[in-house]
């Protein structure tokens, strides 16, 4: 889980590159005197697309490590069972969206509208244990008995 979510971390960072030269290109520098106006908002434009292509690859990660969280979630049996199933739906879901934006942008927007419901599985894992917690199981008497003799 750790690792998924720290392979994302550069690439969430290095992404903001393409952030960071739209805005230049759009002040114009001086040594982008040599580009028309409408050259260089062309280009921050580019910039600002692949900036949104580099979120879509950083999210396969963030879809990635929800996997792991919900098979977690689902053996522990401190939390429902169901939550595990969601969150792992939901990391299911993260990965088909960001590899529809990178591949096939056009259906970008179905997916996420079709796929809305499964991404409350993180929510509802938060609400869970903000509220009602972690139960651990009971232990029964024949065990915490043996265990303390």
């Amino acid at each position: 889980m750790v690792t998924l979510i720290v392979v994302s971390i550069p690439i969430a960072f290095l992404n903001e590159l393409n952030a960071i030269a739209a805005l230049v290109l759009v002040r114009g520098a001086d040594f982008l005197s040599t580009f028309e106006k409408p050259q260089r908002y062309a280009l921050a434009m580019l910039f600002l697309n692949l900036h949104g292509h580099g979120f879509g690859v950083a999210e396969i990660f963030w879809g990635l490590w929800l996997f792991p969280l919900g098979l977690l979630v689902y053996r522990s049996r401190f939390l429902p069972r169901f939550l595990g199933v969601w969150v792992a739906l939901g990391g299911f879901a993260y990965v088909i969206l960001s590899l529809t934006g990178v591949l096939l942008p056009q259906y970008q927007d179905k997916v996420f509208t079709y796929s809305q419901p499964v991404f409350f599985g993180e929510v509802a894992l938060m609400l869970w244990l903000v509220i009602k917690g972690a139960t651990p199981p009971a232990l029964d008497a024949t065990a915490s008995s043996s265990a303390a003799g």
